[in-house]
């Protein structure tokens, strides 16, 4: 039997929770390096189209043509993606944890992230998200995206959930502000231990009260 709480469903985001960042600044560090590129021109360029890639309204191929391919490169499209799509790394112990605390609760589990399509699509795929998780309030998908209010304010009504039913886990600290503003109780994540401390201070306990030490 499912154990109860008040606690109905539980939000939370893929980069730097559940997963690596998507396309985070390390990963297009490391890309400047492996092939090549002026960092300060691809940067410029990647924050200037960042929020149309990541609310869906450009593909990965037309995100590649201004960012990266802007003029004649040694390297195709094909490497330079799979080179993209190569930096996603799980979280294995955040994973479980999640898989878990459904398991035992029977929580509903809603990812509320930024990320473009193809990568999004790629991570849900590989990391068999899509076992666990019952819905995707992605910003490719809703053309919405973190911090505007609306995303959780979306992701509340297709849950069917009320504010106070919800506990969200987020890696940024603006992101839990924005959500608290709206009465969701949040957890910024920092590390597996302390995410699971906060999780017990509202009755979603792991294995047992259990709090393993190890990250």
């Amino acid at each position: 039997m499912k154990e109860k709480t008040g606690i109905k469903f539980l939000f939370v985001d893929i980069g730097g929770v559940l997963l690596t960042d998507g396309w985070g600044h390390t990963f297009r560090k490391l890309a400047d390096k492996e092939f090549n590129l002026n960092s300060e021109e691809v940067e410029t360029r990647h924050n200037q189209i960042l929020d149309t890639f990541e609310l869906g309204k450009l593909t990965i191929e037309e995100y590649l043509k201004w960012v990266v391919f802007y003029e004649e490169r040694s390297f195709t499209p094909a490497q330079f993606r799979e080179f993209m799509f190569a930096q996603s790394k799980p979280y294995p112990k955040m994973i479980e944890l999640v898989r878990r605390l459904k398991a035992k609760y029977g929580l509903k589990i809603v990812v509320v992230s930024n990320e473009a399509r193809e990568l999004n699509a790629y991570r849900i795929r590989k990391f068999e998200l899509d076992g666990f998780v019952d819905s995707f309030i992605s910003s490719c998908f809703v053309h919405l995206r973190k911090p505007d209010a609306d995303i959780f304010r979306l992701a509340l009504d297709i849950a069917q959930a009320k504010a106070p039913q919800v506990v969200y886990i987020e890696n940024t600290p603006m992101f839990v502000q924005v959500a608290e503003g709206l009465g969701i109780r949040s957890i910024l994540h920092t590390d597996y231990v302390s995410t699971c401390a906060k999780l017990a201070s509202f009755g979603l306990l792991n294995d047992e009260g259990v709090i393993h030490e190890t990250s």
